[in-house]
């Protein structure tokens, strides 16, 4: 395998060696046709964006937003934007124009890349609000222009085949390639600086884990944001692998889009693979009781097998059936060619884990951190542990510190949080990257995570959520006094609230006051549920620290149950 020096020499690389082989794929929804592009249509895409941005005589690392669906453009707008040595900002279209604001406050872009109307104009009003300027804009959709003067559309755009991208040929491995905000314990999103080295790394750890895969027909599906630091990175292994790679829209096309697509990989969020599982067992309820039975001693023998437990000669010929009368159905669901599931961006329940890697379903289990590049371990594809994130990605070091927290060391740590020296000096120290979780190794060295130590919720979708921000934005109210928020693995918020002494608010006046505040926040912030308690968290009741913490696992604790309801 090649070591590339940056990520647009690993695109032009394998652009040139299979210009002719289909790369990007993805359905038009408006005539319900498979839109195909070669890896030569990849090269004139990026090649075009580039030349129009080199036109525009950036310095070196200037930053550049892209705020897109996941489409075709959105990768070579990436890579585009790379090869011009300058840093891509990449940004969720669920954003608000208030994280706009931040954003565009802290990363100072001089250009925006996005894909359609309703985007553009979030990122307008944010620029508005906060009289900032873009230099220009490339919107991938049409639309009637009349009164944005330095916007272009993409089909605009025009290539001269005869200038080849060169900029990038100086860009090093430990220069900066890309900038991922994530929440921050204030709320602020920090953003992230990831090397081209650091995404490499964690390319050239994926390719040794999935290499027995490589095949020329080779297909990814891709549906998780490409603003997601775990599916950034992954875009990016597609190229390594020369593979195709699928586009899914949004969660309501992917089943269909899976059987279109026949993906041989897939990378998703714990929550999927919980929804996955929860259909299943809703759909056998509707079947006979034989077919009941097969499914469950499909389970049952595919667990055995999974934990090396011997089967015995009956068992082994029934398992042999079990996989045309079961497993082989379930495969065709996807398509017929799934050889891995891989899970990340939270803890999968080893539950789910082990029934569908029981089902025939590889699924494997991964650990990382968008400071971290972001894979730190994976499981293996020949021995998954499903209890477990797999052994330690090659050029990654590991270590646990006393108390058992899992510090990271290797290229694929992040450069800092951009603008923010203090941060980035309290998470990497030594050397070392503190992560907030604990763990510890089994006797083969696949990593276990025990707790998380660090404050944020991270939802069954993988999303981080700084429960502070929330907090603050509900005591902002002269009406709430305290709350305490909860999500954990969950598909929503949901909080806890104690009302000011003399307030005389009804439940409709805190409907009200909810509704207003979600509707500046993203869709994993939002507060879908409440319950109002009496006792107010205090030092003396052991819900509060001497210096005004909320105790949230005391919390927990005491109120599980009301939690529990809330969910």
């Amino acid at each position: 395998m090649n070591k590339y020096q940056n990520l647009p020499e690993l695109f032009f690389s394998k652009a040139k060696e299979n210009l002719k082989n289909q790369h990007l794929l993805k359905i038009n929804n408006n005539i319900n046709q498979i839109e195909s592009w070669t890896w030569s249509n990849s090269y004139s895409s990026v090649n075009k964006i580039y030349q129009f941005i080199s036109s525009q005589n950036l310095e070196k690392n200037e930053r550049i937003l892209l705020v897109s669906e996941n489409r075709p453009e959105w990768m070579a707008a990436d890579i585009a934007i790379m090869s011009n040595q300058l840093i891509a900002v990449p940004n969720y279209i669920t954003y608000t124009s208030r994280d706009f604001e931040h954003i565009l406050n802290d990363s100072k872009p001089k250009g925006l890349i996005v894909s359609n109307k309703t985007l553009l104009d979030t990122v307008l009003m944010a620029s508005k609000k906060i009289n900032f300027e873009l230099q220009f804009i490339i919107c991938f959709d049409q639309f009637e222009n009349t009164n944005i003067p330095n916007l272009t559309f993409y089909d605009d755009l025009i290539e001269d085949p005869s200038i080849e991208p060169n900029k990038y040929q100086s860009i090093q491995r430990n220069d900066p390639a890309s900038i991922i905000y994530t929440s921050g314990t204030q709320g602020l999103p920090k953003g992230v600086i990831l090397s081209h080295g650091g995404i490499l790394s964690n390319c050239e750890g994926a390719y040794e884990l999935l290499q027995t895969l490589k095949s020329p027909d080779l297909t990814f599906l891709t549906w998780l944001p490409l603003s997601h630091s775990y599916e950034h990175v992954v875009q990016f292994v597609t190229l390594m692998m020369e593979a195709k790679v699928f586009y899914n829209k949004s969660i309501e096309t992917l089943l269909p889009t899976i059987k279109i697509a026949k993906p041989h990989i897939m990378t998703a969020v714990p929550r999927f693979y919980n929804n996955l599982f929860a259909k299943m067992q809703i759909n056998l309820k509707n079947q006979s009781q034989f077919k009941q039975n097969l499914f469950n001693s499909a389970i049952s023998l595919g667990t055995k097998k999974l934990h090396q437990q011997k089967l015995s000669f009956s068992e082994k010929i029934l398992n042999f059936l079990l996989d045309k009368l079961v497993r082989k159905k379930v495969k065709n669901n996807f398509g017929g060619r799934l050889e891995a599931f891989v899970s990340g961006g939270g803890p999968l329940d080893s539950r789910v884990g082990e029934a569908l890697n029981a089902l025939g379903l590889k699924t494997l289990q991964g650990y990382g951190l968008t400071e971290t590049s972001p894979v730190v371990s994976c499981n293996p594809l020949h021995k998954v542990k499903v209890e477990t994130v797999g052994p330690i990605f090659p050029g990654v070091e590991v270590k646990l510190a006393e108390d058992g927290e899992i510090l990271v060391r290797g290229e694929n740590l992040m450069l800092g949080y951009w603008n923010n020296p203090e941060a980035t000096s309290k998470t990497i120290i030594d050397g070392w990257l503190h992560t907030g979780d604990i763990g510890e190794f089994d006797g083969e060295g696949y990593l276990k995570i025990t707790d998380r130590k660090k404050d944020i919720i991270v939802s069954l979708g993988g999303d981080n959520i700084a429960p502070s921000k929330l907090e603050n934005l509900l005591t902002l109210s002269s009406d709430i006094e305290q709350a305490c928020v909860f999500g954990e693995q969950k598909n929503y918020i949901a909080a806890l609230i104690i009302l000011s002494a003399d307030s005389k608010a009804t439940k409709e006046q805190i409907d009200l006051y909810i509704e207003k505040m979600n509707a500046d926040l993203t869709q994993p912030e939002k507060i879908k549920r409440y319950h109002i308690i009496d006792e107010p968290f205090t030092i003396e009741n052991n819900l509060m620290t001497p210096t005004m913490k909320v105790r949230r696992h005391e919390v927990e604790k005491k109120y599980s149950e009301v939690i529990n309801e809330m969910f």
